[in-house]
């Protein structure tokens, strides 16, 4: 694996860093190109996506001892939009929000740790994917179930293990 290089290899189901490979899971749509992407497709977009932060939801997370990486804590407010139509496509916004926005802090565990992936955000083209995370999957469901909506996820443990590793100015290359 070249270094600084998160890979995820669709088609074997695995994330690699380093001598390290996982199971992840991608979007219930599959893949798709990049310029291919539309908002709720469910596809997860091929591509190499710059790795820009991390977000930990207090109380069910915590930044491992020696991030690298910039963080902070989720608040209930906290929200991503993901309105084609909002001038804060594929921006963090504060909810209640005008337009269409997911909530950052779930009732699962998705979210209880997000890496955020630049992806249609330098700047955002309206309509062609928002909210492309690298986050926790549901370990309560069974692998089949555990797809998102465009994502990438591993498990909370395997997580916890690439954080650490995980600097400014990695990508996130998705094959």
């Amino acid at each position: 694996m070249p270094e600084g290089i998160v890979t995820v290899d669709t088609a074997a189901g695995t994330l690699s860093l380093g001598d390290l490979t996982v199971p992840c899971t991608i979007g219930r749509g599959g893949t798709c190109a990049a310029d291919a992407k539309q908002e709720g497709d469910g596809c997860t977009p091929l591509g190499r996506w710059p790795i820009r932060a991390a977000l930990f939801r207090h109380g069910r997370s915590a930044p491992p001892q020696g991030i690298k990486l910039p963080w902070r804590w989720t608040l209930p407010s906290d929200g991503w939009s993901d309105a084609p139509d909002d001038p804060a496509y594929n921006r963090p916004v504060r909810l209640p929000h005008g337009f269409s926005a997911e909530t950052l802090q779930r009732d699962d565990m998705l979210y209880d740790i997000i890496i955020v992936l630049d992806h249609n955000m330098s700047p955002p083209v309206p309509g062609m994917g928002s909210a492309i995370f690298f986050h926790l999957w549901n370990e309560e469901k069974p692998p089949a179930k555990r797809t998102t909506e465009g994502c990438v996820a591993i498990k909370r443990d395997d997580m916890m293990r690439i954080l650490p590793a995980l600097e400014p100015g990695m990508t996130m290359e998705i094959i």
